[in-house]
C-alpha cells in the first residue's frame, strides 16, 4: 500500500552540511512518520526548505520561496522551515509568516520526527548534541557518501553568522563515522566526502571526553584503513590548522583525492587581522606553495569576500596577488554582505557597494583566465574518472581525482565505476572525452 504513504518535497539550500542535513531528515521522516520522496511539489503533504543563512540572499529567497510553495503545494500541505536561517530566525519566520508549521534549526535535525505534527513548534537551540545521535541511512547519491565528522563552529570570524547558527563545536566519536562510512561502501559508495564547519580542526572536544583519533590526520588514516573506499574527500579545512603533518598525509595517502579548499576569504593580513581568520597572507601562501610542491596534479579552490568594511584598494591588490601566485582552480566569490549576530555588521567603515561591485568584476575576470588555462591544459590527457550520473542526451558524469567534472557518452554501465578516459575538449566547467576501452 505504498500509495497510502504521506509525500515529503525537500528544498536545500546552501552548503555540503545542509545537503547531509536533508539526507538525515529524509531518513528520519521515512522511518518513523512514514513520508516518501516526492520530486513534485504539487503531490507534497509536507514542504521542507532547508535553509542557509551565510549570506542575505539566502535569507531573502525563504520568504519568497515559502510564498510560492503557499501558492503551488497543494491544499493542506504542511510547510517546515530546517537549517541556518531557521537558527537565526526562529519564531520571528512564523510571526512574518503564520502559514509556517514549524521551524527546526541547524542543530537539532534528529527532532524532525517530534516537530512535524505540533503546530507552530520552534526548536532552535544551538546548545543540542547530536553527535552521538545515529541516524539511519539515506543517500541521495549512491555512488558517494557525504558524511558529517563534527557539527558547529568555534572560529570567531568577524564576517560569519555559523557559529550563531551552528553553535559549539563538537567532535562526532571516529567509530561512529567509520561505521557509517563502511555501511556506506557496502551500499556500492567508493567514495567519501568529510564535512565539518571546519574539519581539520577534528578532535578538538568530544562529548564522551577522548577518542580513537586525536587529530584530523589520525582520522583521515583510520577513513583510509576501510576496505573497498577508494577515494576520501573533505569540506573545508582551515588554513590556521594546515600543519605539516597533515600535508604530509595529505600528499602521501593514496585514498585521499588531490583536491583541496583552503578558503582565503582575503590576501591582506590587514583585513584577515580584522576578520579574525588567524594567519596572515605569508602564512597562507606557503601553506598553498608547499601544497603544489608535493602534490603536482592538486586542484586548489578558494573562497574570497570583496568589500569587507575597511578593505582599501591595496587590501584587495593583496587578494589579487595571492590569486595570482596560487591560481586556484575553483573561485567562490561574494560581495561582503552584513550578518546579524556578528561583529563586522557593526564596523563604521562599510565599503560602497558600487566599489565592491567593481573589484567582484575584476577579481572573477582574471580567475576567468586562470580557470580557462587549467581547464585546457587538460585537453590530450588521459584521466581516471569516477562516473555517477546519468545525464540526458546518453551521457554520463563523474569527477576526476583531482575533482574535475567528466562527461562522455554511455550508459548506466557506466555507474560506480572507476575508469580511463581520453579528454578531446575543455569548457570552463566541464571536460569532455571518451572512455578508453579495455
Amino acid at each position: 500500500m505504498s500509495s497510502m504513504k504521506k509525500k515529503l518535497y525537500i528544498e536545500t539550500l546552501g552548503c555540503a552540511m545542509n545537503v547531509r542535513d536533508s539526507e538525515h531528515i529524509i531518513a528520519e521522516l521515512s522511518n518513523k512518520k512514514d513520508y516518501e520522496l516526492t520530486q513534485n511539489l504539487e503531490d507534497a503533504d509536507l514542504i521542507l526548505i532547508n535553509t542557509c543563512s551565510v549570506r542575505e540572499k539566502p535569507v531573502a529567497k525563504l520568504f519568497s520561496e515559502i510564498g510560492v510553495f503557499q501558492k503551488r503545494g497543494k491544499k493542506g500541505a504542511k510547510i517546515g522551515v530546517t537549517g541556518c536561517t531557521a537558527s537565526h530566525l526562529g519564531e520571528e519566520i512564523i510571526k512574518r509568516v503564520p502559514a509556517v508549521d514549524f521551524v527546526l534549526g541547524a542543530r537539532n535535525v534528529s527532532k524532525i520526527s517530534e516537530v512535524v505534527d505540533k503546530k507552530h513548534a520552534v526548536e532552535i537551540s544551538t546548545e543540542h548534541d547530536e553527535t552521538l545521535y545515529e541516524f539511519t541511512d539515506y543517500r541521495s547519491n549512491p555512488y558517494k557518501a557525504l558524511v558529517n565528522i563534527s557539527i558547529g563552529c568555534d572560529k570567531q570570524c568577524t564576517f560569519c553568522i555559523v557559529p550563531a547558527t551552528r553553535g559549539e563545536e563538537i567532535s562526532i566519536p571516529s567509530d561512529l563515522i567509520i561505521q557509517e562510512i563502511r555501511r556506506a561502501v557496502e551500499g556500492g559508495a567508493k567514495e567519501v566526502m568529510l564535512l565539518g564547519q571546519n574539519v581539520n580542526n577534528y578532535a578538538k572536544r568530544f562529548t564522551a571526553g577522548s577518542d580513537k583519533a586525536s587529530s584530523f590526520t589520525d582520522l583521515l588514516r583510520l577513513v583510509s584503513e576501510v576496505e573497498g573506499l577508494e577515494r576520501i574527500r573533505f569540506a573545508s579545512p582551515h588554513p590556521l590548522h594546515m600543519d605539516d603533518e597533515f600535508l604530509q598525509e595529505f600528499a602521501t595517502n593514496p585514498k585521499i583525492c588531490p583536491q583541496i579548499h583552503v578558503p582565503l576569504q582575503s590576501g591582506s593580513t590587514n583585513l584577515l587581522k580584522r576578520m579574525k581568520r588567524g594567519y596572515t597572507k605569508e602564512w597562507f601562501l606557503n601553506r598553498c606553495q608547499k601544497i603544489r610542491q608535493m602534490v603536482p596534479n592538486v586542484v586548489i579552490s578558494t573562497d574570497i569576500i570583496v568589500g569587507f568594511p575597511g578593505e582599501s584598494e591595496e587590501d584587495f591588490e593583496d587578494t589579487i596577488d595571492v590569486l595570482k601566485k596560487v591560481k586556484f582552480e575553483q573561485l567562490f566569490s561574494f560581495k561582503y554582505s552584513p550578518r546579524p549576530h556578528t561583529q563586522a555588521a557593526e564596523y563604521s567603515n562599510q565599503v560602497p557597494s558600487e566599489v565592491a561591485s567593481r573589484r567582484l568584476i575584476e577579481l572573477q575576470s582574471i580567475h576567468k583566465e586562470i580557470q580557462e588555462q587549467s581547464m585546457q591544459s587538460q585537453v590530450g590527457k588521459r584521466v581516471s574518472v569516477y562516473f555517477e550520473e546519468l545525464k540526458s542526451g546518453n551521457k554520463v558524469a563523474g569527477r576526476t581525482d583531482n575533482g574535475r567534472l567528466v562527461l562522455v557518452d554511455g550508459s548506466e554501465e557506466l555507474l560506480g565505476k572507476i575508469v580511463d578516459v581520453d579528454i578531446d575538449r575543455a569548457s570552463l566547467t566541464t571536460l569532455f572525452g571518451k572512455v578508453v576501452r579495455q
